[in-house]
């Protein structure tokens, strides 16, 4: 397979910023679910790092407007996913917070399926910078 990074070098700067702050998210999202300890003082500060990363993620997503450019505010329905995002890391802290362990695992779950897995999924669609560059 080969990897074409031209058009990630030639994005918007909210784009980049948007890659730089999904990645790590990810990596740091798939540990806590799958391989770290739960409710250990390195999960407690990892989940902080995970959500703010989410917050940047989904707050760059304001300023891409790729998808549908002459749309309502250049929104499109990828948009969907900023509230969402931002409401699973609310009910993530809240959940965490509380110490009500069954809310905090199904806000991070769904924040991690929906902002990462899904909305990400979508990022491969052709036309999409992310088809352009494992697809060209």
């Amino acid at each position: 397979m080969r990897i074409d990074l031209a058009p990630i070098a030639s994005a918007s700067l909210p784009i980049k910023w948007h890659l730089a702050t999904v990645l790590p998210a990810f990596a740091i999202g798939t540990y806590l679910i799958f391989a770290s300890k739960k409710g250990a003082p390195h999960h407690r500060l990892l989940g902080y790092v995970y959500l703010a990363l989410m917050t940047i993620t989904a707050t760059t997503t304001l300023f891409i407007h790729q998808v549908n450019p002459h749309g309502f505010m250049g929104l499109s329905i990828i948009h969907l996913f900023i509230p969402l995002t931002l409401l699973g890391v609310a009910g993530g802290i809240s959940g965490a917070r509380a110490h009500n362990v069954h809310r905090h695992r199904g806000a991070m779950i769904g924040l991690y399926v929906g902002a990462l897995l899904i909305a990400g999924a979508l990022t491969f669609a052709p036309g999409r910078i992310m088809h352009e560059v494992f697809f060209p």
